[in-house]
């Protein structure tokens, strides 16, 4: 950018008066157009690596977001590497074995006899294979009479372990995973349904589905929100949603316990309280939006990750700021390298803190040299970050809390994935059925519950109206 040549203190007052203030006024002009232009060619620089922006928002000629040097090894297993064989099944969990004896020697062309004994234990190879499914039908006759006292016509009741409608509870549970855990459109698994398990199904009826795995899936959900409300620590953060082409924002919250999604038509601080729940006091992990800031400070971490990508959006620009986001890079990739000599036992919580406190030290020095900044936007930075700071060190002292918010940028993964497929939902009865099918397949992978047979169990009692089975086990 062209800098503009000074203009002496002895040229100046030479001038008129109205000269003078003409050439103020365009000296403030130029400079706040050199700013906004500073501004833009920053924004167009902008990748995932430094700034917010997703990933798939990369242009093609982007850097890598970690680049690795190329190594000198083979593809595949190196010399050495223990091989990983699936493991052969105790016999009695095989459905059929079928024995094979040799019958004639190699050598010397003898036939064998079927009674000669074994020598040692037989080769064992056992053949994994799916059977054809094939839908089971049942027929239930309800039949009418006449009764011979009263003449009034009497039909059968539906009896209590008869399900109501025309699916069964595994129907119902995996219309639902499909939809919801692997992202099937409503299409496809009317397609799916059709080619691998030979059941003929209606969009309408994929839609009907959910809906009723939707209702079974009310208690689970609950559970999952009380466990997360009590849990000492949780991973919060937000994304886009659309509800019939309007703005939504699917939250999700992280404990260590479950998981919990939920879509809210603000991404506001009210919509956060509903989320955590009234009864939640712990330390909440995520990115410094401003609905966070209605959180205790003190109960507050701030995440590391996002730090990181602004230092590196300031570190590429020329001058001094870009020195000054060259040193806290350097800062927080020490902070990185202790807490992973944490993570793996290398150091106790006492070494830890002790061994960050230069860190912390150099970093606040760095903050504090803000105003001096000659760029506004690292200026407020700072000021922000020093308003902040307590919240930038509670996973020292906090157990369980960790630097970064990846927990809950990886729980929303699946949904930022379902959400490009999908485009959304058309109503608020959709958003429900998304914020809980989310919420029960993480958790129950947190729980180590095998997915598909909880959400069936959901289905059976919902209908047939029994009570709904726990997604905690009790101690």
């Amino acid at each position: 950018m062209v800098e503009i040549p000074h203009l002496s203190d002895e040229v100046r007052t030479s001038l008129p008066l109205e000269a003078q203030a003409y050439i103020v006024a365009l000296e403030a002009a130029v400079g706040a157009l050199q700013e906004q232009v500073s501004e833009l060619a920053v924004r167009v620089h902008q990748t995932s690596r430094n700034s917010s922006r997703p990933p798939s928002s990369d242009p093609p000629d982007a850097a890598s977001k970690s680049p690795r040097p190329p190594s000198s090894r083979k593809r595949g297993g190196q010399p050495g590497h223990a091989r990983h064989e699936r493991k052969l099944l105790p016999a009695s969990e095989v459905d059929e074995v079928i024995e094979h004896r040799p019958a004639a020697c190699p050598h010397c062309q003898e036939d064998l006899a079927a009674e000669l004994p074994d020598v040692a234990e037989p080769a064992r190879q056992q053949i994994w294979e799916i059977p054809e499914v094939q839908p089971h039908v049942t027929e239930h006759r309800y039949h009418r009479v006449q009764c011979p006292h009263c003449g009034s016509v009497v039909e059968a009741e539906r009896p209590a372990g008869v399900l109501a409608g025309a699916f069964g509870a595994r129907v119902v549970a995996l219309v639902g995973l499909l939809h919801g855990r692997y992202r099937l459109s409503v299409r496809e698994i009317v397609a799916v349904l059709l080619d691998v398990f030979h059941l003929p199904l209606s969009p309408g009826a994929v839609i009907d589905l959910c809906q009723v795995l939707n209702r079974a899936l009310t208690t689970a959900y609950g559970d999952s929100q009380e466990a997360a409300a009590a849990a000492e620590s949780s991973n919060v953060d937000e994304t886009g949603w659309k509800q019939a082409g309007k703005r939504r924002w699917l939250w999700v919250l992280v404990s260590a316990a479950s998981t919990v999604f939920m879509v809210a038509t603000r991404r506001s601080a009210k919509a956060l309280r509903t989320l955590l729940g009234e009864t939640f006091h712990g330390v909440v992990t995520s990115d410094r939006f401003k609905a966070y800031l209605s959180l205790p400070v003190e109960r507050r971490q701030v995440c590391w990750a996002h730090l990181k990508r602004n230092w590196l959006a300031f570190s590429e620009r020329a001058g001094p700021v870009g020195a000054w986001g060259q040193q806290a890079l350097g800062l927080i990739a020490r902070l990185f390298e202790l807490w992973h000599r944490f993570r793996t036992g290398e150091l106790d919580r006492n070494a830890l803190q002790a061994h960050m406190q230069p860190v912390q030290t150099a970093l606040r020095q760095l903050l504090e040299q803000g105003p001096t900044l000659p760029v506004a936007k690292a200026q407020a930075f700072c000021r922000d970050l020093l308003a902040l700071w307590p919240a930038l060190w509670t996973f020292l002292d906090v157990e369980g809390v960790e630097p970064t918010n990846n927990a809950a940028e990886r729980a929303l993964r699946p949904a930022v994935l379902w959400r490009k497929g999908c485009f959304g939902t058309q109503s608020d009865r959709g958003d429900l059925f998304v914020a809980r099918i989310l919420t029960i397949v993480a958790t129950c992978r947190q729980q180590e519950r095998h997915v598909l047979t909880f959400l069936t169990d959901a289905a059976q009692a919902y209908l047939a109206g029994q009570p709904a089975p726990a997604l905690f086990t009790t101690p």
